[in-house]
């Protein structure tokens, strides 16, 4: 056999990729497992995003390889949506790159700006994604901590006591997966003026502004943050489409062209169909947000039941498509996950996953039915 690259022994295989062959063979074997464990949505697109997908497939030049920077119309929906949803303006021919999805985003970033060696400011709980792209590209993860007593933001004061000399980007992610937890304008100043101090460049994941959130925010709302900032962001949960894979990077327009000369070698355009239904997804109103979270209201104040049968607490207050939930003192999160999934056939994500800072909390996703939930809460009681 040949042997493989030795920075395949830097990572693990995605958790969720693992623990889902065991889910799905537990679910062929005839056990009726509910799956609170992924936050991938199951409630459908608008039926206006379908239709120009389904119309799209018409046109003559839709089975044609596609501009690696996306149609022009698509980067107009999308400066649209950032100036109407975030008050912020951005240029559609030069500030904003479409891309599959904000995932691929995070290796296009951090493969146009780490070298070998440098390190990388990571929420601890947070994305797993960030660290094992810095990792594959042999740059050097720096955990910084995220605590419940701080509202899960960072402590700039004791990051910037530590040695940053090597730093070279910050992950931040707000509103925060797996905690829920928002950021306020006051942390997005005090970040950019961080990054300016340093010379770090500061990306923001966001993808869950509009999910159980009255007040979506942008850290380029931020004055100057252009200049040490990019946002990522996606239409998957905010428009019911993760398998459409549709995401968007911004920002100054030199790290915008950087990205490109990483992403242009990468692939060969987005499918014209899955861009048509994009732009019409960007056109939504304000009813299909409130429609959109009527439901994963329903769904969470099940999932708040069910947390507390479980007697775990939790944060009211949290936003996103997650409910994050304390275990009882001394309780073991993988251990616990593990013995509900063999007993009681219901598979939660367990917070060590996302960093040593979640241990001792379970992560509830909000993609299942009405009538999952509730079973799940009658199966515990």
């Amino acid at each position: 056999m040949i042997e493989p690259a030795n920075r395949l022994q830097t990572v693990e295989e995605y958790y969720f990729s693992k623990k889902l062959r065991e889910v799905n063979l537990l679910l062929t074997s005839g056990l009726p497992i509910i799956n609170l464990g992924i936050g991938s949505p199951d409630l459908q697109p608008p039926q206006k995003v379908i239709t120009a997908l389904t119309e799209g497939l018409l046109d003559t030049n839709a089975h044609k390889y596609q501009s690696y920077q996306g149609l022009p119309e698509l980067r107009e929906a999308m400066a649209s949506f950032y100036r109407d949803q975030y008050n912020v303006s951005l240029s559609p021919k030069t500030e904003i790159l479409p891309l599959m999805g904000s995932k691929e985003g995070i290796m296009h970033i951090s493969m146009a700006y780490l070298n070998e060696g440098d390190e990388v400011l990571i929420p601890n709980p947070g994305y797993l994604t960030y660290a094992s792209v810095t990792k594959l590209l042999g740059a050097k993860p720096v955990y910084y901590d995220l605590d419940k007593d701080n509202n899960w933001q960072p402590d700039l004061l004791a990051l910037e006591k530590s040695d940053l000399s090597k730093v070279k980007l910050m992950w931040i992610n707000y509103p925060h997966m797996p905690t829920g937890a928002n950021a306020t304008y006051k942390l997005f100043e005090d970040l950019v003026a961080f990054a300016k101090r340093n010379n770090i460049l500061i990306i923001n994941d966001n993808p869950y502004s509009f999910i159980l959130n009255d007040a979506p925010k942008s850290i380029l709302n931020v004055h100057g943050a252009k200049e040490v900032c990019l946002e990522l962001n996606s239409l998957s949960k905010t428009f019911n489409m993760a398998g459409w894979r549709v995401g968007m990077v911004l920002g100054d327009q030199q790290y915008i062209k950087n990205i490109l000369k990483v992403k242009s070698n990468m692939d060969s355009g987005m499918f014209y169909g899955i861009q048509k239904g994009a732009i019409e997804a960007l056109k939504c109103s304000e009813m299909w947000f409130i429609s959109l979270n009527s439901v994963y209201q329903q769904r969470r104040e099940l999932i708040w039941k069910l947390a507390k049968a479980l007697n775990c607490t939790f944060d009211k207050n949290a936003s996103g498509l997650f409910v994050w939930a304390k275990l009882p003192a001394f309780v073991k999160a993988e251990e616990f996950v593990d013995v509900i999934l063999k007993k009681n056939h219901i598979f939660i994500a367990p917070g060590p996953i996302f960093g040593s800072n979640g241990e001792g909390y379970v992560r509830f996703s909000l993609c299942a039915s009405t009538d999952d939930i509730e079973e799940a809460i009658a199966r515990i009681r």
